[in-house]
């Protein structure tokens, strides 16, 4: 295992071989596998599992409930969301709230700026082309790319 001195890494549960880069944050409760590479810039919090030879790229952060197994590549400025209905805690602490979870199958490659919703199942030897937007679960061995959104409902007075 070889950690940069400017990265954060708070896990003791880091595999052989893995390389954390420049300037990342890893939280105490993350789990990550053997033959890794952590590039710079990236942030892993506590509820989350990296398999083995995962490579994830600059500017990545991997929040709680997020699962991703072996052989997965995961692209430069790749977001993952893991709230549904995210707001501002406002001073007081979001208690017991519990994320849906996102699972990334063996294999799945994620291009550059795509953006993952929270709760997504991405199948194993998927490819999902830069700067998708997914909002529904992925096949394996399927290929997807383009944008999702389009307009649902109004957001006003929702509380």
């Amino acid at each position: 295992m070889k950690i940069h001195p400017s990265s954060n890494v708070q896990s003791k549960n880091i595999g052989n071989n893995t390389i954390i880069w420049q300037f990342c944050v890893v939280l105490a409760g993350a789990k990550i596998g053997s033959d890794c590479n952590i590039c710079s810039h990236c942030f892993i919090e506590n509820d989350v599992v990296l398999g083995d030879r995962v490579t994830i790229k600059n500017g990545v952060y991997i929040f709680d409930s997020i699962y991703i197994e072996d052989d997965v590549f995961i692209g430069p400025n790749v977001t993952f969301t893991n709230d549904l209905y995210p707001k501002s805690q406002r001073g007081a602490a979001r208690k017991d709230l519990e994320y849906p979870k996102t699972f990334i199958g063996k294999g799945a490659s994620i291009g550059g700026g795509a953006t993952i919703l929270p709760g997504i199942e991405i199948g194993h030897g998927a490819l999902i082309g830069a700067g998708a937007v997914v909002t529904k679960d992925v096949k394996p061995e399927t290929v997807v790319f383009g944008l999702g959104a389009k307009e649902m409902r109004s957001n006003r007075n929702r509380s």
